[in-house]
């Protein structure tokens, strides 16, 4: 079963909204962090990147970076930017983007089901990315950002989500890129919970640092808590949950530095082994089974030589695991894609065009743009308890972060 929760949310008043949501903490960097907070003194991004407020020349100490995060977090709470829900309740949520369309709730799921494999993962994380996100959860004492998570919807849970946005939202507002954001009270959540608990499982689309984190600060919280009885709000975790076959996913594309020490010649050849190399005018594969490679001002289609798409392990049908064995691997010398910072990850709409840039301003020597992987497959590869390449999805749009705060 799937146990969604209410919360008693933390949340900006109506007028504040669209100039407090952020994107994720982890899709704006350094630089586009920094203008925005200087730009928009109200943007959440103080509260989720609060290390772009030092001064560029200065290397805080992360518990100084956190402990700027909780006071900021209460100074937006003590302005009256952020006041607290009544009572615990659920959300519904819609995001509309050119010609796209998804609506999903916002709740709090079991960390005991995320334990217990319930909710599954198809993503390994990183050790250090864990660390710094379980840090700053315990510093503010918030989670601070919706995990995207995705389930196989039902006539029930649809016809019930239909009903709950019919209403007078309590925010509705357009972002960045013409992205509508719209969310309304869901006050009586009984029914959805009943019908959730029919869900056998829930899928992470995107978050696993997120999820990991809560995880990690559970178990503090649960040792330090001689009370503990497995309902503290620690026990749960923020979530957008939106059904499966509403969700959109855009390539993850990926660029390497440099050619492992082989010559271009040498690594035309190698690629000519698994793949038929032709050239190409098109910055994006057509169909699973092609790349598109970008190298010395030209494009390239990879078709893959090897009937790899009837097998019975969908992991092995994946163009991310295609390039991962037998490119970044094989011949570019890349063992293992989380760590080796030879390899750049771009992804969005615009990702080829950023990849033909890298290579152009040389800060990439080649780049490969990839055809999206499919939300069957993540389900079936999450249904095996398989793992996909870091770094295998995109979704788009990206969900809010500073809109509903869940409070620990």
């Amino acid at each position: 079963m799937a146990i969604i929760r209410p919360f008693r949310a933390l949340r900006p008043v109506p007028e504040k909204a669209e100039r407090v949501s952020s994107a994720p903490y982890d899709v704006v960097q350094g630089a586009e962090v920094r203008r925005t907070i200087s730009e928009n003194p109200l943007s959440f991004l103080r509260i989720t990147r609060t290390e772009a407020e030092f001064p560029d020349d200065s290397a805080p100490a992360p518990h100084e970076v956190f402990e700027r995060s909780r006071e900021n977090l209460q100074q937006f709470i003590d302005q009256g930017v952020f006041f607290p829900e009544s009572r615990p309740i659920l959300y519904a949520y819609r995001i509309v983007a050119a010609g796209h369309s998804q609506t999903g709730i916002v709740a709090c799921c079991s960390l005991d089901e995320y334990e217990a494999g319930l909710i599954k993962k198809h993503e390994k994380t990183r050790p250090d990315k864990v660390k710094d996100r379980t840090d700053h959860l315990l510093a503010v004492r918030a989670q601070t950002g919706l995990i995207l998570l995705a389930f196989r919807n039902t006539d029930a849970i649809r016809q019930l989500i239909a009903e709950a946005v019919v209403g007078e939202a309590i925010y509705d507002f357009c972002c960045e890129g013409g992205v509508q954001h719209t969310f309304w009270k869901i006050d009586a959540p009984a029914d959805l919970i009943e019908a959730f608990a029919r869900v056998p499982s829930l899928y992470i689309a995107d978050g696993h640092h997120r999820v990991e984190s809560a995880e990690l600060a559970r178990k503090k919280l649960a040792a330090e808590n001689p009370n503990h009885t497995g309902e503290e709000e620690y026990n749960y975790v923020l979530a957008g949950i939106f059904p499966a076959d509403e969700l959109r996913i855009l390539a993850y594309n990926r660029a390497v530095t440099e050619l492992n020490g082989t010559s271009e010649d040498e690594f035309s050849t190698r690629l000519a082994e698994c793949f038929v190399v032709s050239e190409t005018a098109n910055k994006r594969p057509r169909n699973s089974g092609d790349i598109c490679m970008y190298l010395s001002g030209k494009w390239y289609n990879l078709h893959f030589a090897i009937d790899r798409h009837g097998g019975p392990d969908p992991l092995d049908r994946l163009d991310v695991t295609i390039l991962q064995d037998h490119v970044l691997r094989a011949i570019l010398g890349i063992k293992d894609e989380r760590t080796d910072k030879r390899i750049l990850f771009v992804g969005g709409s615009e990702s080829p065009e950023k990849l033909q840039r890298m290579v152009d301003e040389g800060r990439a020597r080649v780049a490969f743009s990839l055809y999206p992987t499919s939300i069957e497959d993540l389900l079936e590869v999450s249904d095996r308890g398989e793992i996909m390449p870091p770094k295998s999805t995109w979704f788009d749009p990206k969900l809010k972060d500073g809109i509903l705060i869940h409070l620990i």
